[in-house]
């Protein structure tokens, strides 16, 4: 799932993309920067400006690989369950190699491959001193409703047929589809919760020039909303019909002319204008992608080569940076990192790609701080599910309840938030197969800490996740987490 996207111009040449000539595309962009800053007036520059950033573990990712139990006990009965370090297909990783936490989070501690993610848990390095921008959210998952296992195990064995529960557990397409949703019992018309979100608060923020919904994974459920469309891009800017072939550029210099005209049959001119839209849109971003207002000065060498992830990163830092000038004060963004489904081996492919994960955040981060832009941006994980805490023998399968992280000035970091679980086989959190956790804490209280931070008001929240009242009440409870500081 788009885990190693193309690049910008191949996949271009892929669709046969051609350019206008340079004239009509400076004067396109001469009247779109116009009504673009006069919108952006509009909205008022002294108004904050906020992001969401998703980047998405697809294939469901071990992340009681990522957080650790520390503390000598629940060490203990981790490297039971998992196998211990050294043994045939151990996959407990040693507790001397771990990087412990510190303050209340003492008892925990991250992979090792996780240096940059540590050091903005504890506020420590050469860049994050003082700052603690990262926490945790410990066995989360997909809920409709709270349950018990014995209500599960029930269910399970055909007793409480009634009881709500997500559709299709432990399949990658289902359970990617309902992190996405926030919908787990499923929808007659399929959108995301933040495309949902888009639709109720996009007009308030943005000038609409182009979109707030800003994936650089292509299409997406998470940001599909019934008015909002999501805007497709790539490490290196838009999608534009955009070539560098001569012949490319006389049928790209044609097609566009098409979309001038007008015509008399209601859908052809509705193609034409729709197509014109998102070109113009485009067109507009890869100016301001390409101007010197998207320079991003000593950040730009915060981001290492030979790491594609890193590089995606920085094309959304680049997009945030020049937010006012394309009209958005709210921006979601969408990463999709895919390749954690290691049944058959764990240990080494997965700390080699955290290496990558670990990199590309910190570089992100350092961006933001560099910038001037770290109160302004959440980063978020998510994944289809956990995997078993039990090894198949070299790796482990599909399961539920699992570890998310997240990331930013706004984030009260270095704490774990939610119920750790017993990691012992059979336990009340364990509803079988070799370890699959009942999720403690559900997505929807997740997203809603995240939404209110971002403008869904509280009598907004339940039209973006239909869910949440079964775990939260909107109106007259407290922060659902308290991830975000006060």
């Amino acid at each position: 799932m788009f885990r190693h996207p193309i690049s910008r111009r191949k996949f271009l040449r892929q669709f046969n993309c051609a350019a206008v000539s340079s004239s009509a595309i400076l004067n396109t962009l001469l009247n779109l920067k116009l009504a673009n800053s006069a919108a952006a007036d509009d909205i008022g520059g002294g108004g904050d400006s906020k992001a969401l950033v998703c980047l998405f573990l697809s294939g469901g990712i071990d992340s009681f690989q990522m957080l650790v139990p520390w503390e000598q006990s629940r060490y203990n009965t981790y490297a039971v369950t998992r196998g211990a370090p050294g043994t045939d297909g151990g996959l407990a990783l040693d507790r001397n190699t771990l990087l412990r936490l510190t303050g209340d989070s003492s008892d925990f501690a991250f992979h090792p491959s996780m240096t940059g993610m540590h050091q903005m848990a504890t506020g420590t390095g050469p860049y994050f001193t003082g700052k603690k921008r990262l926490a945790a959210v410990t066995n989360i998952g997909t809920l409709v409703q709270p349950i018990t296992k014995a209500q599960y195990l029930a269910w399970e064995n055909g007793q409480n047929a009634a009881l709500p529960i997500p559709r299709a557990l432990f399949s990658h397409s289902d359970q990617t589809e309902q992190w996405q949703t926030a919908v787990p019992q499923g929808m007659l018309e399929l959108t995301g919760w933040a495309g949902r979100c888009a639709d109720i608060i996009s007009s308030s923020y943005n000038a609409n020039a182009t979109s707030m919904s800003i994936s650089l994974a292509g299409n997406n459920t998470f940001q599909v909303g019934k008015e909002t469309t999501q805007f497709v891009i790539t490490p290196d800017g838009s999608l534009s019909f955009d070539s560098y072939n001569a012949p490319n550029m006389l049928k790209n210099q044609a097609f566009r002319s098409t979309l001038q005209q007008s015509y008399a049959n209601l859908l052809s001119q509705g193609f034409a204008n729709l197509t014109k839209q998102s070109d113009d849109a485009q067109l507009l971003f890869q100016a301001k992608f390409d101007s010197p207002d998207a320079d991003l000065g000593a950040a730009d060498a915060f981001f290492p080569n030979n790491n594609y992830l890193a590089a995606t990163f920085r094309a959304v830092l680049k997009a945030i940076k020049i937010r006012s000038g394309l009209g958005l004060r709210r921006q979601t963004f969408f990463i999709n990192w895919g390749g954690w489904d290691m049944h058959s081996d764990l240990l080494n492919p997965q700390a080699n790609q955290l290496l990558e994960v670990d990199a590309a955040l910190t570089a992100f981060q350092r961006g933001l701080e560099e910038l001037g832009l770290s109160n302004d941006v959440i980063t978020f994980t998510a994944s289809d599910f956990g995997r078993t805490l039990r090894s198949n023998g070299r790796g482990t399968d599909h399961a539920w309840g699992g570890n998310a992280f997240l990331m930013g000035g706004p984030i009260d970091g270095g704490k774990i938030f939610g119920t750790f679980p017993d990691l012992a086989l059979d336990s009340n959190d364990d509803v079988g197969y070799g370890g699959r956790l009942l999720p403690s804490t559900s997505t929807d209280v997740y997203f809603a800490e995240m939404l209110r931070w971002f403008g869904v008001s509280n009598n907004q929240m339940t039209a973006v996740l239909p869910n949440i009242a079964h775990f939260w009440n909107p109106l007259t409870s407290p922060a659902p987490l308290g991830f975000i500081k006060p």
